[in-house]
């Protein structure tokens, strides 16, 4: 059977993979997305729901923040606890007004899907892609459930372990780390909202509180590497997190757990993003921890730089896409810095001594004071904390440009 063709086959149709299938779209590039998940479980799915400044000022200029800006909430403080002190950090007044926006990733992922197929554009649920392959003319083979899919370029969006990935020579293997603490994940009923992201740096680990809706918040707990949730019954879970975030009458309290997990704790940056025709982005060319909550926004920021560069590339400027590369990879070291560089304010080292800890504990108290203040260094974290600076917004090909791309990544 003769395969199908497209000019860019992506694989996966979290943030990534939606974003860039937008952006293609709009430069008259042909794109097939294909998803392993239903479209029910994929916009049931709980995620992450802090958006950094540059990517809803990104999505705003594609016309696709309407309802994100609408219903979302702006955020431009966070507290850090330690030692009794509850900290105020202003990132939005030490930034020069960059603030954050809350809005759930789930609704978000409906919100693309639904501006996507309003534009045209159709996504396959349920039809994940089985293998991918160089075919003999160049252009990447993909076997899906509905039969060959021959494309010029694939974009693995699909995760770490995705199929684009594996078809690296090497998996596109790179450094990674495992760090010595794991997180227990809550989404829980509470009986008011998170007015700001709160951290708490306690003697007994590490605990988050994070704003989603008006009556949900997510909780994070350390625990040790390999715990299991199996262990942390709902009463144990709700009295801990009272007790490291130090909630008291006016806080919001945890009721009825609605999601637990652990979350093992990793960074990882693949060796390469691109190997010929086959490119990765969001989880497919990093794995960030949640510190900071850089995930979500990477993927996007790496699908706004790849939409610039497929459409350089297929336009005739070659290397375009050997810059991607390059300007990602830098980027997600960047965010991995910064990620551990949380981490290691928020988490104690393991098996400190009673004296120790406390020096421990008040070394980072005076650290979160300077990130408090007005200065360097606090205009440095509000910065990068909240994604100051912008995401290149590629403009639309003319109407003859886009037809001879078109002809050319067809074979007419």
């Amino acid at each position: 059977m003769t395969p199908r063709t497209t000019t860019v086959a992506v694989v996966g149709a979290g943030p990534a993979g939606l974003v860039l299938a937008h952006g293609l779209r709009r430069a008259g590039v042909a794109v097939e997305v294909h998803e392993r998940l239903s479209r029910a479980e994929l916009e049931a799915t709980a995620r992450a729901g802090v958006l950094e400044h540059r990517v809803v000022e990104y999505l705003r200029a594609l016309g696709l923040a309407d309802r994100l800006t609408a219903e979302g909430e702006r955020h431009g403080r966070c507290e850090i606890s330690c030692l009794g002190e509850r900290v105020v950090v202003d990132y939005g007044a030490l930034s020069g007004g960059v603030r954050h926006w809350v809005y759930p990733q789930q609704s978000l992922v409906r919100d693309l899907i639904a501006a996507y197929e309003c534009a045209g554009g159709t996504i396959a649920f349920g039809s994940p892609v089985e293998s991918v392959a160089p075919d003999g003319d160049g252009a990447v083979l993909l076997r899906t459930a509905a039969g060959g899919l021959r494309a010029r370029y694939a974009v693995g969006c699909e995760g770490a372990h995705g199929v684009v990935a594996a078809a690296f020579p090497d998996g596109a293997a790179g450094p990674q780390r495992r760090y010595p603490y794991d997180w227990l994940t809550v989404l829980a009923r509470i009986d008011r909202p998170v007015a700001a992201v709160r951290y708490a740096v306690h003697a007994d680990g590490f605990a988050g509180m994070m704003p989603r809706t008006a009556d949900v918040g997510r909780f994070y707990l350390e625990v040790p590497a390999g715990e299991r949730v199996e262990d942390w019954a709902a009463g144990r879970i709700r009295a801990e997190l009272v007790r490291r975030l130090d909630l008291g009458g006016g806080d919001p309290r945890p009721g009825e757990l609605l999601e637990t997990g652990v979350l093992r704790m990793r960074g990882r940056v693949a060796g390469r993003f691109r190997h010929g025709r086959l490119l990765l982005a969001g989880d497919a060319a990093h794995t960030v921890t949640p510190s900071g909550a850089k995930g979500l926004n990477s993927a996007v920021a790496d699908a706004a730089d790849l939409v610039g560069a497929l459409r350089a590339e297929l336009g005739g400027a070659e290397g375009a896409l050997d810059g991607y590369q390059e300007r990602r990879t830098e980027a997600a070291w960047r965010t991995q810095e910064f990620s551990d560089r949380l981490l290691e304010l928020l988490h104690l080292p393991a098996g400190l001594p009673p004296g120790q800890r406390e020096f421990a504990l008040r070394l980072r108290l005076e650290r979160i004071h300077r990130i408090a203040r007005p200065g360097p260094e606090g205009a440095e974290f509000a910065r990068a904390y909240a994604g100051a600076g912008e995401l290149p917004v590629a403009g639309v090909w003319p109407p003859a440009q886009r037809t001879a791309v078109a002809s050319r990544s067809t074979g007419r």
